[in-house]
């Protein structure tokens, strides 16, 4: 498997955010690929299941080689939008319905196969031997080249691992939402070889304004002038030196923190460092 190590979320592109049009979307493409980001991570659902379409109508005009990129998509949510007909956001894992998304979503992709295909979130109803044969399917006929999940908890993926592969667990995680560190899903990827990508990497520093983020600014603000560095790519860097070796899905549009992002790859935090900044996020010298 062969990622970006930052990888360009794609949610905000469409209509859920910047609604941008696709001379907007081929500029950006391009922009994120001058900055060594070369995996663009989608969802069905994303844009109420408009953005994969408008995404890939960008992508076939861009000029780019598919063998130059890397491109990611989920499925399971059902969601409640105009373009299907849903009562009630839900999930769904059925065979049949696993290989329609990933079928939909090469569609859309204007690609003939996805690098990594996830299941965007556990489903109290997912049978294990259900999700096997649809990935196995898809494999076999080469419109998926790796399979994972995203938001499991370390016994959900026991249970789905237990008769398929899984190469990556996308999860939230951050300075200010950093559980997976505690809860063990840190420790069995590094235990099992799996690829953690971490969405909302920067968390809620730049969101709230409260106790936590006024010290965690603090202590950043002590740092900025010792790395030569901005807050943002701070943070990022706190998040590379763990030794799963995360992933950041980084969510932004603006270019310039595109560019900025990039620098974050060659911040190598002290051990101390590393630690003063956990300890201004939870409050508490660790124990």
């Amino acid at each position: 498997m062969t990622y970006s190590r930052l990888i360009a979320g794609t949610m905000t592109w469409g209509s859920w955010g910047k609604q941008y049009t696709t001379k907007d979307m081929i500029s950006l493409m391009h922009h994120c690929l001058e900055n060594s980001i070369t995996t663009f991570d989608h969802a069905d659902i994303y844009g109420g299941y408009t953005t994969e379409a408008d995404f890939g109508n960008a992508f076939a005009e861009s000029g780019i080689k598919r063998e130059d990129i890397q491109l990611i998509s989920k499925c399971g949510i059902q969601y409640t939008s105009d373009n299907r007909r849903n009562s009630v956001k839900h999930y769904d894992y059925s065979k049949d319905y696993i290989i329609w998304s990933a079928e939909t979503s090469l569609k859309h992709l204007k690609t003939d196969y996805l690098d990594l295909f996830l299941l965007h979130r556990p489903s109290p109803l997912m049978q294990p031997d259900e999700i096997f044969e649809a990935i196995d399917t898809l494999k076999q006929q080469g419109k998926i080249k790796n399979f994972g999940v995203s938001n499991f908890t370390p016994s959900q993926i026991e249970l789905v691992s237990n008769v398929v592969d899984i190469s990556v667990n996308q999860i939230e995680f951050s300075l200010t939402q950093h559980s997976a560190m505690h809860n063990g899903s840190l420790d069995q990827m590094l235990l099992k070889n799996i690829t953690p990508m971490a969405w909302s990497p920067l968390g809620s520093v730049f969101k709230e304004d409260n106790e936590q983020t006024r010290r965690i600014h603090k202590q950043l603000g002590e740092l900025m002038d010792v790395y030569n560095a901005t807050e943002d790519q701070l943070l990022l860097a706190w998040i590379l030196k763990h030794p799963a070796k995360i992933h950041p899905v980084i969510g932004t549009t603006n270019k310039n923190r595109i560019a900025d992002a990039k620098k974050a790859k060659k911040i190598e935090l002290t051990l101390e460092d590393w630690f003063k900044i956990l300890i201004a996020s939870q409050g508490n010298k660790v124990p």
